[in-house]
């Protein structure tokens, strides 16, 4: 379980993470999301113990991540959006790193690179950014953390690529594990992350499971013109629209839409989900 309690963190005089809390449970792949700036990528290393908040309290399993304690290094992972192109084979970075991960598998990792794809062969070093992207998920997932965070990980794959990451994810990802996925490609990763957290400038906006936002919110994909709605889109063969659940229909949840839904009411979504 990860506990997130009221903490802060600033650049200087600028406060990027102002009071935020809330809850990560174990056996679930969350999903990250946020403008640019509003602090994604400063939670993460925050979590994964790179960097100290200036006030509040962070607990994973009993740890204080910032103390890097090696039972509980052993625990977690992050993926950084940034890979370093090494001058050493994928299957040797592998060999030489994996052996700081209790849980490391060496078949798994290879098995993995044959899923996108990559030659653990090849040198860091001569690989695309993509390949390379590639070898370091194969290198995460292959790890069997407990906390897995990553940070933008489809950015710099292809589309086939892409499916290949939801494919590795879904597969070789344990039942009690924790996935916290910063993204701003949600088509990309639709059909595997939930919960979903939104976050804002100093703020969380949302913190909530796909079925939960189902049970608040109703996404009508038909023609019929709603006045009350709280967002709409025109898409392909007519439109999206969001609008407050009065009927206890269900309805599938498109994440862009409730993204920008959010974005347009966050007093009212913030409001509605905090009872």
């Amino acid at each position: 379980m990860i506990t997130i309690d009221d903490i802060t963190f600033s650049y200087g005089n600028n406060t990027v993470l102002k009071n935020i809390s809330m809850k990560l449970e174990e056996g679930k792949v969350y999903g990250l999301l946020g403008e640019n700036g509003v602090g994604k990528t400063t939670l993460l290393t925050l979590l994964c113990g790179l960097k100290k908040a200036g006030s509040g309290r962070i607990d994973i399993d009993g740890y204080d991540p910032f103390e890097r304690k090696p039972s509980f290094l052993s625990l977690e992972y992050f993926l950084s959006d940034e890979v370093a192109a090494l001058s050493m084979t994928a299957e040797a970075y592998a060999k030489n790193y994996g052996k700081f991960w209790n849980g490391f598998e060496l078949d798994k990792f290879r098995e993995l690179m044959g899923i996108f794809e990559t030659d653990p062969g090849q040198k860091m070093n001569r690989m695309s950014f993509g390949q390379l992207k590639k070898s370091y998920i194969s290198f995460a997932l292959a790890c069997n953390c407990k906390y897995l965070f990553m940070d933008e990980p489809t950015n710099g794959l292809d589309i086939p690529s892409k499916a290949q990451f939801r494919k590795a994810v879904t597969k070789y990802t344990a039942e009690d594990s924790t996935l916290l996925i910063s993204t701003h490609q949600v088509r990309d990763l639709e059909n595997i992350i939930d919960p979903i957290i939104i976050l804002d400038r100093q703020d969380v906006l949302l913190n909530a499971s796909l079925n939960e936002i189902s049970e608040k919110l109703f996404f009508d994909y038909s023609n019929t013109k709603h006045p009350e709605a709280l967002y709409s889109e025109l898409i392909p063969g007519g439109s999206i629209q969001v609008l407050l659940n009065t009927s206890g229909e269900e309805s599938k949840v498109n994440i862009e839409a409730l993204f920008n839904t959010v974005h347009l009411h966050k007093e009212l979504v913030k409001g509605i989900f905090s009872k």
